[in-house]
């Protein structure tokens, strides 16, 4: 069985026999892989009336310790969400009473944000369905494969210096 990435491999052999495009079957595959996972993940997120980095805040604040609170620095940390666009996010997700920013008692220009009752419920019932999409996403792998798989994808990402806690600040 062949994939297209498969097929542009053919080609390039074909055309540039000289070089060696072998990459190209791992980063086009992951690329692809990318966008067919986001489509799924976003059908799950807009099920529930939330977007990728609104479901990524959501999902930050509720893994947090009680009562699920954190400034703005360490949520952004914590998330996939990059600086630029947390505040907009956190804009966002207060207007629809998701999150409350309040201000901090130990320093006057600090603020936490917390999940309000309405968006604990929200990614309370989001979660499961986005853990069933990426079952489903996975499925084709045993548990075996897919444990190989994620050390694999965690080692390419320490080389290129993605350790934890400091995507975030890049």
């Amino acid at each position: 069985m062949a994939d297209h990435v498969d097929f542009v491999l053919k080609q390039w052999e074909a055309q540039r026999p000289d070089l060696d495009v072998s990459p190209m079957a791992v980063i086009g595959r992951l690329s692809r892989l990318s966008r067919l996972i986001d489509a799924e993940l976003q059908r799950t997120f807009a099920a529930h009336g939330l977007d990728r980095s609104s479901f990524d805040v959501l999902a930050t604040l509720r893994r947090s310790d009680p009562p699920h609170r954190l400034t703005p620095a360490e949520l952004m940390r914590a998330s996939m969400v990059t600086s630029g666009a947390i505040t907009q996010r956190l804009d966002r997700l207060e207007e629809r009473g998701l999150v409350r920013r309040t201000p901090s008692e130990s320093d006057g220009r600090g603020v936490y944000v917390t999940l309000t009752d309405e968006g604990f419920a929200l990614i309370e019932r989001a979660l499961p369905d986005h853990v069933a999409t990426e079952h489903r996403v996975l499925a084709a792998l045993s548990a075996e494969r897919r444990e190989a798989l994620a050390g694999t994808l965690r080692d390419l990402l320490e080389s290129l210096g993605d350790a934890a806690g400091l995507s975030a600040r890049r």
